[in-house]
């Protein structure tokens, strides 16, 4: 997929979501296979800034090309400001955040609450677009309640305003995270404007990838929720689509060095008192399937330094490996 002079490939795309998609991620989801990865939401009120966090967010440096930032706001003019903002410190693709469901967010007049102001879609659009030389692209829901689905007028806004491609989570704001995808309205999306759509909502494994592009005939698949604990899903739906043939799930001994490296890169990025806080729930999501571990979480939980989270992961895995040996011994 293109998204102005970038090229997507493998049209897969890690989706922008808040406290989870900072650069460690981001980087980590594109080595494992992601073509492309967006940040987590950036706020367009320039008093927030120079705060601890907008600078983490701000930091691109090392960090594969195409670097996408996801800005978020209800104001034309602030809309546009942040947009130059962030190309001024290394965007190349600027996203325009009209599908967080957050009541924070909405209440802001935000994220999907927007979409139940179609003309202030519009002037958003139109105004960002102007403001900066790089793609605008758009990420939107089905509608912000079942009675309300728009994403078909809001895709043909985007369209007439320059909007280089538009992703659509397959719910409205209601619906949260609950229910099945609506991958029809996605589909429906797809037919009614030539810009490139990305599909969003529930894709969790390589066949369900196959199933959602052919339902839907999107250009690109973006993957959240699915990719917390598991970045690899990235490379194993890629591998599926060029093959038809599923890849074999990572060793324990490769999930270990993966989530390690994942710990030392988040110490490095935010120091690590920081660093050692964000990476607990990381930690979790890798673990979240497998043997005892709850007992884990609440054991590393309790770490306070780098070398001792890291210490008690690595001590973890091994005796997940060693657990595995013994049944293979046993069996033969």
């Amino acid at each position: 997929m293109q998204i102005g002079r970038h090229l997507i490939d493998p049209p897969l795309i890690l989706a922008p979501m808040a406290g989870v998609t900072d650069k460690p991620f981001r980087i980590l989801a594109k080595r494992l296979g992601a073509g492309y990865a967006v940040s987590e939401m950036t706020t367009a009120d320039p008093r927030l800034w120079a705060t601890a966090k907008s600078r983490s967010r701000l930091d691109h440096a090392g960090e594969p090309s195409p670097v996408g930032v996801q800005i978020a706001g209800a104001d034309p003019a602030a809309l546009a400001d942040a947009a130059r903002y962030n190309v001024d410190h290394g965007a190349e693709i600027i996203d325009i955040n009209m599908g967080c469901p957050a009541k924070k967010v909405c209440n802001a007049w935000a994220g999907s609450a927007l979409l139940r102001d179609e003309a202030l879609v519009g002037r958003i659009l139109d105004a960002v677009v102007a403001a900066v030389d790089v793609p605008v692209t758009l990420k939107i829901r089905t509608g912000f309640d079942a009675a309300s689905r728009n994403a078909v007028r809001i895709a043909r806004i985007a369209e007439e305003a320059g909007i280089a491609a538009i992703a659509v989570h397959g719910r409205t704001r209601d619906m949260q995270y609950r229910g099945e995808a609506e991958y029809e309205t996605i589909a429906e999306v797809k037919q009614a404007v030539r810009i490139p759509v990305v599909a969003n909502g529930d894709i969790d494994s390589p066949r369900k990838a196959r199933d959602v592009l052919a339902r839907t005939g999107a250009d690109a698949l973006m993957i959240g929720r699915a990719a917390q604990g598991r970045p690899w899903i990235f490379r194993e739906i890629a591998h599926f689509l060029a093959t038809g043939e599923e890849l074999r799930e990572p060793s324990l001994a490769e999930v270990r060095e993966i989530l390690l490296g994942h710990v030392r890169a988040l110490h490095a990025f935010y120091g690590e008192e920081r660093g050692v806080r964000i990476a607990r729930k990381h930690l979790g999501w890798y673990a979240k399937d497998r043997p005892e571990n709850a007992a884990f979480r609440a054991v590393v939980n309790r770490a306070e330094s780098a070398s001792e989270q890291l210490r008690l992961t690595a001590l973890y895995f091994e005796s997940l490996e060693a657990g595995i040996d013994a049944q293979r011994e046993l069996a033969a």
